[in-house]
């Protein structure tokens, strides 16, 4: 299940396609014009919109590429414009599905879930989860039971390449290698430094990293 919002200004529709998709058990949330849909997506973020074209402030079309700037998720247009040209003026406009009225409700909830289902599963594919650390690498962040770790970019870095290989000797060239992504020469000293930063943000949760002497490190995940 997951949440879509949808922006639409005949009463009737709306309050129609909210309740339809509130029983199949996903979250609705409601706007009749661009100016409310911009307050919603102010606070939260949808799954997926459904957008009417024509609106009593502007239109589903023109609003797009200002929503794609910061809000990356399926788009389908319900809409009374059935004419070919207006079909492919609405897809080639970046909407991921184009509906026409009238339709049939089974259709509209099919097309609905199937675009969920496509962005839940691109969402997942950008998750790496191991032990009870989960790691949005998309917004580069993450979670050690559930709660958030307050890493650093380089820190984020260094938990994925530590989860990645936990267990094994990971040298001091390795992870400046991966890390910065340049050759190490004499600068161990930078691996040393953020190692310690590192630990005092992971020791904390339960785990550790276990220096090998004149060698690098072992991270126990287990």
């Amino acid at each position: 299940m997951g949440t879509v919002l949808l922006v639409e200004d005949n009463k009737k529709i709306l309050e129609a396609n909210r309740w339809i998709l509130q029983e199949r058990g996903h979250t609705v949330l409601c706007a009749e014009t661009l100016a409310e849909a911009r307050a919603v997506l102010a606070s939260k973020t949808p799954d997926i919109a459904v957008f009417d074209i024509m609106l009593p402030d502007g239109d589903g079309i023109t609003f797009l590429p200002e929503f794609r700037k910061t809000c990356n998720i399926p788009v389908l247009f319900l809409t009374s414009l059935t004419s070919q040209e207006e079909v492919i003026q609405g897809l080639r406009a970046g909407s991921n599905d184009y509906i026409t009225k009238p339709y049939k409700i089974d259709e509209f909830c099919a097309r609905v879930e199937a675009a969920m289902q496509w962005e839940i599963s691109r969402r997942n594919s950008l998750k790496f989860t191991r032990g009870s650390f989960t790691l949005d690498l998309l917004a580069g962040q993450a979670c050690a039971n559930e709660e958030p770790l307050p890493l650093t970019g380089t820190e984020f870095k260094l938990l994925y390449l530590c989860l990645q290989n936990e267990g094994k000797i990971m040298e001091f060239e390795f992870i400046y290698e991966n890390i910065w992504q340049r050759p190490m020469g004499t600068d161990k000293n930078a691996v040393q430094a953020a190692i310690k930063r590192f630990r005092q943000k992971i020791e904390p949760v339960g785990y550790d990293i276990y220096a090998v002497r004149n060698k690098g490190y072992i991270f126990d995940v287990a």
